[in-house]
């Protein structure tokens, strides 16, 4: 016994001696927990091999049970070759600080979707080049292009990478096509459970040079990106960002997000061990896809369950709630200091269990109350949203101003506070909306938390 209790001692300076203090702000067991002895010496030869720069393989496998998920859709393997120093924040660093709950004096601001179909220069920019938006990620001065175009026109604090949540199902040999008029589309999706054994890579042969390999041209764009930033003299964060597990799948077997929508959810009940094993692929690829993001220069992240409406609380928590839980624990294992933020659309119910885990920012969507979001996820988390993009869309009848929107972008923050607090939307922006109604929402934002926080 003495010798357990010393494991547990030793694990606990190892955490907390290297551990940013930003990532200190919540208390870090948030699980009851009962290992064995020889559970414990693991977890601690673990954590110190981590801490003191050990570069060989991570074994992950979780052995408690936590009060975000039973977990038992995972015991995954990370060999991990590159290191990582953090970078110095940029000059404007709201968004870093509101994640971290971090004082700010005025509230830090990006949108959902703020680069692309709603900016005139964005649509002039594809005529230009005569690509469509898929083409376009497969090139870096075009990505870098059209993440720059809302930086130059509104003064958010956040640029976030020009990109679309299938890359990875590209990468895994899905192909993606944009015929127009119709949205993304999956022409040949998975369309048995074999197909997973034989059209999907091995599990094992995920890896941070499958990454390198499949989505090199991703990691470029995001080095050139930053390059451009310094060069127009931009100073804020990069955003990097992945769909979830469950939405790339569900994009994977039903092949669209308008048609064929029960088949996720088919996919869960009627072939859950291949469900589980595609998981545990996507969940991998994930993680190593964000971490070279970060390790290209992506100074925070987020992870979007853009399907979460898709899924039933019950397959949520038991299939989908794993695969974020995983995600949050490896990247916050590997990048302690940078943010990590989670949107689980649609599917608020989870909100509250997602706060429990490593994610620093839990976004709420619109049909989310205002005045019960706080409460759910606690207190050692932030918040990121919800403001509604319809009040973005200029009415015939001329009801929608820039004075109607600084009053509903007032009665946000006075309904979730300034603080702790990343301004957002409900739903990303969708094209109908004006430029002139945008940047009002951004300059409200702004102005009316900063008068709100100097007089708190």
């Amino acid at each position: 016994m003495k010798f357990f209790v010393s494991q547990v001692f030793i694990l606990s300076l190892a955490v907390d001696a290297f551990m940013p203090a930003a990532s200190k702000r919540r208390p870090q067991n948030h699980f009851a927990v009962k290992i064995s002895a020889e559970e414990d010496l693991e977890l601690t030869r673990q954590v110190i091999a981590r801490q003191f720069g050990d570069e060989g393989s991570t074994t992950v496998t979780p052995p408690t049970e936590s009060s975000g998920s039973d977990n038992k859709l995972f015991s995954l393997t990370f060999d991990r070759k590159s290191s990582y120093s953090s970078p110095p924040r940029p000059e404007n660093d709201l968004m870093i600080r509101a994640a971290f709950g971090e004082s700010v004096e005025k509230t830090p601001l990006w949108l959902f979707r703020q680069a692309g179909r709603h900016l005139p220069e964005y649509q002039a920019y594809k005529e230009e080049t005569g690509r469509n938006f898929v083409e376009l990620l497969a090139f870096p001065d075009s990505v870098a292009e059209c993440t720059l175009q809302p930086l130059r026109r509104y003064e958010v604090d956040a640029a976030i990478l020009f990109s679309d949540i299938l890359v990875i199902a590209e990468a895994l040999g899905i192909e993606v096509t944009m015929p127009g008029g119709v949205g993304i589309q999956v022409p040949e999706p998975l369309t048995s459970p074999d197909q997973v054994a034989t059209r999907i890579p091995n599990i094992d042969a995920i890896s941070e040079d499958f990454v390198k390999d499949k989505l090199g041209h991703v990691m470029e764009s995001v080095r050139l990106i930053r390059k451009k930033m310094e060069e127009e003299k931009i100073a804020i964060p990069l955003i990097g960002f992945s769909a979830a597990p469950w939405t790339l799948l569900f994009y994977m077997v039903g092949g669209s997000s308008k048609k064929n929508n029960e088949i996720g959810m088919q996919w869960l009940n009627d072939h859950p061990e291949e469900s589980t094993t595609l998981l545990q692929i996507l969940t991998k690829v994930v993680v190593e896809y964000m971490s070279a993001q970060v390790e290209n220069g992506a100074h925070m992240l987020q992870v979007f369950e853009a399907m979460g409406m898709m899924i039933d609380e019950e397959k949520f928590e038991k299939f989908a709630l794993p695969c974020l839980e995983e995600i949050s624990k490896e990247l916050k294992s590997r990048f302690p200091d940078v943010p990590l933020m989670v949107f689980s659309r649609g599917a608020s119910f989870a909100n509250a269990k997602l706060a429990e885990l490593e994610y620093d920012v839990i976004t709420i969507d619109g049909d989310v109350a205002r005045d019960s979001a706080r409460r759910v996820i606690g207190d050692n988390v932030s918040l990121q949203g919800n403001y509604d993009p319809r009040e973005l869309i200029e009415a015939e009848d001329g009801s929608k101003t820039p004075e109607t929107v600084r009053q509903t972008a007032r009665e946000m923050l006075e309904a979730l506070g300034p603080q702790k607090l990343i301004a957002n939307l409900g739903e990303g922006l969708g094209g109908k909306e004006s430029t002139t109604l945008v940047k009002a929402f951004v300059d409200a934002i702004h102005e009316e938390s900063a008068a709100m926080i100097k007089e708190a």
